[in-house]
């Protein structure tokens, strides 16, 4: 049997729409994740961007269970001695919802130039207008 390997003209992408709206932050993240990967592709291939666009909507309205509002923290730092910052979730869903998601489905990628790639491939917005209306065939999915 021969392996088969995909290569990057072989790649076909869809786009997928995803109302977070009451979900769970991680469960969504994950979810993502695999479709930004392609990992629900029967072409996958670990070192080949095979997945597909993402367009999440209502992120201001996602969802965190137990303490973690309170609890979570999201940490940067600036480079600089003593430049290190903490925001709780609960200030971050507020402020910016947007990172908070993509900080959760950044974790779950590859740490490499190509899951950089892959992240650029979801984009995030707060209500229920996007600006891709646009592209033809997108598939809604309901999580």
């Amino acid at each position: 049997m021969k392996t088969y390997y995909a290569k990057p003209k072989d790649v076909i992408r869809k786009w997928y729409l995803i109302d977070v709206k009451d979900k769970i932050l991680c469960r969504v993240a994950t979810k993502i994740a695999v479709i930004l990967m392609g990992k629900n592709k029967p072409i996958y291939t670990p070192n080949i961007d095979t997945g597909d666009y993402v367009i999440a909507i209502n992120v201001d309205k996602i969802k965190l269970t137990g303490k973690k509002l309170e609890q979570k923290m999201d940490y940067t730092h600036s480079g600089y001695p003593g430049g290190h910052r903490f925001t709780p979730y609960k200030v971050l869903i507020a402020k910016n919802p947007e990172r908070a998601l993509k900080l959760a489905v950044r974790g779950m990628l590859p740490k490499t130039k190509l899951g950089d790639k892959m992240l650029k491939k979801l984009k995030v917005y707060r209500g229920e207008v996007h600006p891709h209306s646009n592209v033809k065939n997108i598939e809604v999915i309901n999580i």
